[in-house]
């Protein structure tokens, strides 16, 4: 028999745990993005933890800053930062306020709102591309900087982001290894957490140093 999906918002105390209990109890929930344009829903299918103060990897590493202010905030907040000048990226505050601790939402598979996802991405080449990676994640769920500090756990029905209970993915089911792109001392860390054999999570791609451009005489 096929159980439908639990559609209760998981609570504050879900979120206010280490980061490293709460990221791959993350994979099979339900999120909910609202926009005028109606609902998106997405099953959470890969993550990354991250653990401020002492994580190199992170955001909060070297303190607050405006961008990460979130970050430092209450547990069940959003933390969205702009990166490469050109995307954006959702992750999921835990812990006790001012540890500085999060998940970033990697991938997911978009169950509800197809339509208005792949709008957003038209160079998907199918279904499983659409949230295959965090920047396309939060292009096709319309997520920007005006939703960092939103409050995930509200149960205002009009609030943006939602995580509901959903599938919790089994234990056998949860793999986890390197972060992708990580560089120094927190590449190490195997913090990055999936379901396996899932399609829509994202390759694993190991940090590369950017080059930098020459002048010109």
């Amino acid at each position: 028999m096929i159980v439908a999906p639990d559609r209760r918002p998981l609570t504050r105390d879900f979120f206010d745990r280490p980061v490293l209990d709460v990221a791959p109890e993350l994979l099979g929930r339900t999120l909910v993005r609202r926009t005028p344009q109606g609902p998106i829903e997405l099953r959470i299918t890969e993550v990354e933890a991250y653990n401020g103060s002492s994580d190199p990897g992170s955001h909060a590493y070297r303190g607050r800053t405006a961008r990460n202010a979130s970050m430092f905030g209450p547990p069940g907040h959003a933390y969205v930062y702009f990166i490469y000048g050109m995307w954006f990226s959702l992750n999921l505050v835990c812990n006790k306020e001012d540890t500085a601790s999060g998940v970033l939402l990697r991938a997911g598979e978009v169950l509800t709102g197809t339509e208005q996802a792949a709008a957003r991405r038209p160079k998907a080449r199918n279904t499983r591309e659409l949230a295959k990676g965090p920047a396309r994640l939060a292009t096709a769920l319309d997520i920007d900087r005006s939703l960092d500090g939103t409050d995930i756990c509200s149960t205002d029905p009009d609030q943006p982001l939602t995580v509901l209970y959903g599938h919790p993915a089994d234990a056998g089911e949860v793999l986890n290894g390197p972060r992708t792109g990580i560089s120094g001392e927190g590449a190490a860390h195997p913090w990055r957490f999936w379901i396996d054999g899932d399609p829509t999570v994202s390759p694993y791609r190991a940090h590369v140093p950017r080059k930098r451009r020459s002048r010109a005489a």
